[in-house]
């Protein structure tokens, strides 16, 4: 059985760089004061994990992340009975760790994951803000610090992996899309240390690729893709190859596109 992936929030003193763009980093603190869950609906790659990291470290709160997918359980969210030296044991689960913890979970692609899934999900979602553990007969009671935040990317949706109405009214909901070009410029320079100039090319670039999105491409660049291309080049890669490792090849195995998205990148970079 495939395990969630759990990641510590860095400490409250050293937060993971977020440029705030829209007013959402208000928005999460009113969440989290308010104790209301988060839903973030956004692109592959425009930020969503950053910025939860961001917010529980400036918040001071541990961070529990689970990267969902189709094998994930309600077991694997709660925990299950383990045997430990010839002793039968109870493991929790990130989410009733964060529960017992006052901690923020993060449940990334929420619609990735099985149906049972948010079935767990709503009772710690509404008024109630309780956790039942039917295995070892336990209802937690969540403290004020707990927070569940859920992400999607709704470029992924279908019939099959969306989320019910019944469940999406649980959450308050943010919508993430990429940073405006000279924003995107100036986080590529934060992080890669490549001017913000030749920076800004880079991002000229990536919203080109983004308006092939549906057309020839699945998904467009990420901010995450850019970053990389403009550390490369600061290390000293021919630019050009720097472009197709990181804003080329890992959109598209399929040749003609890859030769569409080169001359996509000529005109673009000029």
């Amino acid at each position: 059985m495939a395990r969630p992936s759990i990641l510590p929030a860095p400490g409250a003193d050293d937060p993971p760089f977020y440029r705030e763009t829209a007013g959402e980093c208000e928005l999460f603190e009113r969440a989290f004061r308010n104790r209301m869950p988060l839903l973030i609906k956004g692109p592959t790659g425009c930020g969503k994990t950053r910025f939860v990291a961001h917010m529980a470290a400036r918040l001071g709160r541990p961070l529990y992340t689970v990267a969902c997918h189709d094998d994930l359980t309600a077991a694997d969210l709660t925990g299950r009975y383990l045997l430990k030296g010839g002793d039968t044991v109870w493991a929790d689960g990130p989410l009733t760790r964060a529960v017992r913890d006052g901690a923020i979970c993060y449940l990334d692609e929420v619609v990735e994951a099985r149906k049972d899934v948010t079935v767990v999900l709503h009772p710690v979602t509404d008024d109630r803000r309780t956790l039942p553990l039917e295995r070892t007969g336990e209802i937690l009671h969540a403290p004020p610090e707990f927070m569940l935040v859920v992400s999607y990317n709704p470029g992924y949706q279908n019939v099959l992996k969306s989320l019910k109405p019944s469940t999406r009214q649980r959450f308050l909901a943010l919508e993430f899309s990429f940073p405006q070009p000279e924003v995107e410029a100036a986080i590529v320079a934060r992080e890669s240390g490549l001017a913000q100039e030749r920076c800004a090319a880079l991002v000229r670039l990536a919203n080109a690729l983004r308006e092939l999105k549906g057309k020839d491409l699945d998904e467009g660049a990420s901010t995450r893709l850019v970053i990389y291309c403009a550390s490369l080049i600061k290390a000293g890669m021919r630019p050009a190859d720097a472009v197709v490792a990181a804003l080329i090849e890992p959109l598209t195995d399929d040749p003609d596109v890859r030769q569409g998205l080169l001359r996509v990148a000529d005109i673009a970079l000029g």
